[in-house]
Parts: structure tokens; sequence; C-alpha cells
């Protein structure tokens, strides 16, 4: 399998996160985040929206966007559960982490931490009220509780774990959030874990 990744990438981390666990080699090409002009050129048979990741198969099939790649990955393993209502909490936590979560989170550490990009007021004061939200959001939600489904790791946890335990650089104090820090920890202990610059 071929990885079309960006190690700056939390979309990407959590595909070679399971990928760590699951044990499988792949070999990696990395692309440049900020400049995207080769993207037609190096994509654009593969993933209709050019972006990173994107996986192909060594049958030469591909597939894009990190929580599809993920569920396809996980499938018939334990990091996604066999019950039907326990699977759909999965996504129900992957489609979280994409419309509440990662557009604010992963933004603004993109804009502060990777493209040193200055945002006006305005846009800052909304991507940090959006990513607190989505903290309070998730810590109600761990509070008692393990794991986001099903009391074990799945990929529901590597979805939200990928931009939350990298949420300090874009300026969000994760020790507000006593049940996100302890979950953090829980991530970590899992075997395979790699870190994000790994």
């Amino acid at each position: 399998m071929l990885l079309y990744d960006s190690q700056v990438s939390g979309n990407c981390y959590k595909v070679r996160l399971l990928l760590a666990h699951l044990g499988v080699d792949y070999e990696r090409r990395e692309l440049d985040v900020i400049d995207r002009s080769n993207r037609p050129e190096i994509l654009g048979g593969l993933n209709p929206g050019l972006r990173v990741p994107t996986l192909v198969f060594d049958d030469g099939r591909s597939l894009g966007e990190s929580n599809a790649i993920t569920f396809h990955l996980a499938e018939g393993t334990p990091y996604l559960p066999d019950d039907r209502f326990e699977r759909a909490q999965v996504l129900q936590w992957q489609f979280f982490e994409q419309y509440s979560h990662e557009p604010y989170i992963a933004v603004l550490r993109f804009w502060l931490h990777v493209g040193h990009i200055t945002p006006s007021p305005h846009e800052l004061e909304a991507k940090r009220r959006g990513g607190d939200a989505a903290l309070a959001a998730l810590e109600r939600h761990l509070q008692g509780r393990r794991f986001l489904v099903a009391e074990r790791y799945t990929i529901a946890d590597i979805a939200l774990y990928a931009y939350t335990h990298v949420a300090d650089e874009a300026g969000f104090d994760l020790e507000r959030f006593p049940a996100i820090v302890a979950w953090l920890t829980r991530v970590t202990q899992q075997p395979g874990h790699v870190p994000i610059v790994a």
C-alpha cells in the first residue's frame, strides 16, 4: 500500500496510527500542505478532493478521506465493533470530528502552528468558540467512560485523538478538561501506539 501523507496532518496521522496498531507495512509519500500546486498531477486520478491522506491499495484502487480509510481498514478488526448500533456510534463520532471538531481545532492549529497565518480577531474568536464547544462535548461524554464507544478503543477514539492531543498547538488549554486528559493517556497506552511525528 502507498499512503500519500503529510506528517503535520492529524487526518493523515489517523491512518498512520491505525496502520501501526494493525502492524501493516506500507509506503509513505509526503506531500506539501502549503504548496498544493502539484496535487492535480499526483492525486488527480486517485482522489477527486486532491487531499491527503489518500491510500492506494496494492490492487490499484484508491481511497480518500481519513475516516473512510480508517473505517475500511478497521473492518474485521477489534477497532470497529461488529454490533450494528455500536458501528453507528463510531460513525457518529467520526462525523462529529469532521463537522464539529476538526473545522475549529485543526484549522486554528494549521493557521498558528503550521502555516503561520495570522487570522483576524473575529476569525480567531469564532474558531476558539467552536473548538471549546467541541472539547466540552467530548469532555461530557468521556466523564465516567474509558473510551468513546462500547468501553473499548476503536477508530472513533483514533478520529478524535488525532487533533485533540495537539490542541495546545492551537492555543487550547486541555487542563480544563480532565476526562479528556485521562482519555488521551489511555490512547497512548494502546499496543502499537505511535506519535504524530513518527
